[in-house]
């Protein structure tokens, strides 16, 4: 059997991968700590698990919604932006989607043609390059390096743009470094994206989760010029321990959202209509539950934060948000004579049963990516395995 060419040209999840692996090892009976997948071990809040009973006992969740969501999620997407981002919308600019990541493809199918370019700040996302392969894109790498905090600046910017770059893309705060753009290193990259004609996609999915007095400042409310040039893409499965319910969302301007409704209905058609009616509970609902969340991970953090970079050759800077650790371990591979960090990633996993998720798929050969959205009592296991491992 002859495959595509275009998935012939794509690379398995990184995070996906380690996840099969270490689960493989799982039920072979292995002890195995999983520290790869970006989901919060919190179950869904009561208030927004009732709203879906509610939905589903009225017979609501029975049938097909609009393919681009409901209305009423619409403008709880609305309400939420209004809240937490400064400003309003109007449904036109709200699509509803089967989780973020399928929002960033309706995105990338609806405004990229073949050879045009999307600058893509390292370390990034796995999905990312790989989605924008998918439509003929030609992905661009903007490094950001650890000893500046992994972020890029507008000089980093003006070495890679061309004129066939037609995205930027910003993830803040970052999957997987943690780490999150201020205000005015927001401003500076905003008004050169305007200056360049360059649209801004922005992948706000950690936004409420942010630590020890740092903020979280959305690019798209610095400016009006700023926002007409940005799409946000968000969802509630982060904040709201939601990623089981698939339920995303893209806000922007109604021509680019109206092209993504477009892809929407001849694809996955509407998201579940369960998820969507508990959405609107998640989003407009009490928020309570959302701070408990925030303050255990930022409690996880600062616990295990001190003991990943006591582990001989883990070079970690401290994030500011999100739920992952990304230490540089080029020392550490060097001291157990590895050159290859997956390799290295793969060796831990068998001898310490901690499976951790390779940087190279996030662009970063010399790094691993450790999540702390698990209980206490696991991470600081692992790591007491990681530090005994190094040191024998």
């Amino acid at each position: 059997m002859t495959l595509s060419n275009l998935v012939n040209n794509l690379e398995e999840s990184v995070t996906l991968a380690a996840s099969a692996r270490a689960k493989e090892l799982k039920a072979q009976g292995r002890d195995i700590l999983m520290l790869t997948i970006g989901e919060p071990d919190f179950t869904t809040p009561e208030n927004i698990a009732k709203a879906a009973k509610t939905a589903i006992d009225s017979g609501k969740a029975s049938f097909y919604t609009q393919a681009n969501g409901l209305p009423e999620l619409k403008d709880a997407v609305g309400s939420y932006f209004e809240t937490y981002y400064g400003y309003g919308l109007s449904r036109s600019e709200v699509v509803i989607t089967s989780g973020a990541k399928f929002a960033l493809y309706a995105f990338f199918a609806s405004v990229l043609n073949p050879a045009d370019e999307v600058i893509i700040p390292t370390p990034y996302w796995v999905s990312y390059a790989d989605q924008v392969k998918m439509f003929g894109g030609v992905p661009v790498f903007a490094t950001g390096r650890q000893e500046d905090d992994f972020k890029v600046t507008v000089a980093g910017l003006d070495a890679v743009v061309t004129d066939k770059t037609k995205v930027l893309l910003l993830n803040s705060p970052s999957n997987p470094t943690g780490m999150i753009y201020t205000k005015s290193e927001l401003e500076a990259l905003g008004n050169w994206a305007v200056s360049h004609d360059i649209l801004i996609l922005a992948d706000d999915i950690y936004g409420r989760l942010v630590y020890n007095g740092n903020a979280f400042t959305p690019i798209s409310s610095l400016s009006d010029a700023i926002r007409k040039q940005t799409v946000v893409i968000n969802g509630v499965s982060k904040t709201y321990a939601m990623t089981g319910w698939r339920i995303g969302f893209a806000v922007g301007d109604p021509e680019i959202i109206s092209a993504m409704s477009k892809i929407v209905s001849q694809t996955t058609s509407n998201p579940s209509a369960v998820a969507q009616y508990a959405a609107i509970e998640a989003l407009v609902g009490d928020q309570s539950a959302i701070e408990s969340m925030r303050e255990a991970f930022e409690t996880r953090l600062n616990t295990i934060f001190p003991l990943v970079n006591d582990i001989p050759g883990f070079e970690t800077i401290k994030p500011q948000g999100a739920f992952y650790l990304f230490p540089k371990v080029a020392k550490a591979m060097a001291m157990k004579g590895f050159t290859d960090v997956t390799a290295f990633a793969d060796d831990i996993l068998e001898k310490t049963g901690v499976a951790l998720v390779t940087g190279a798929g996030f662009g970063a050969p010399e790094n691993l990516r450790l999540s702390y959205a698990t209980d206490m009592t696991t991470l600081k296991d692992a790591v007491a395995r990681l530090k005994t491992y190094m040191e024998d």
